[in-house]
């Protein structure tokens, strides 16, 4: 069973992503802000991780650019989630991604989402 940590500021949208990536059978572990984001991913090695972009304490661009910089972690893919869709502001996450990692805007549509994911731990 893969394991997911789910970065996620917003109530809501931590318990809805989680429900569901549950019911599909993965392993999820969940961090409220992209300080905690940084740590989880380093003490829990995930197989992926979903990280929103505005946070408190640290945003989630800085998460990823600490989580990329990490030998231990540099090789987690991550899926950025954000509500902002603009080609610039996409252009500029993507940036500091990995080549094989991805963004998805909110809301999240699941299916889009799942196949992404799938996609990235190679099912």
């Amino acid at each position: 069973m893969s394991k997911i940590l789910l970065v996620e500021d917003d109530e809501l949208n931590r318990d809805m992503l989680s429900r569901r990536l549950i019911r599909k059978n993965y392993t999820v572990i969940l961090a409220v802000n992209g300080l905690e984001g940084v740590d989880k991913a380093a003490s829990e090695l995930p197989d992926l991780i979903l990280m929103d972009m505005n946070m408190p304490e640290m945003d989630g661009l800085e998460a990823v650019r600490l989580i990329k910089k990490n030998p231990a972690t540099a090789d987690i893919p991550v899926i950025i989630l954000s509500a902002h869709a603009m080609p610039s502001y996409v252009a500029k996450a993507k940036n500091i991604l990995n080549c094989g990692d991805d963004y998805d805007t909110k809301p999240v549509d699941m299916e889009r989402l799942l196949d992404k994911i799938e996609a990235l731990l190679g099912k």
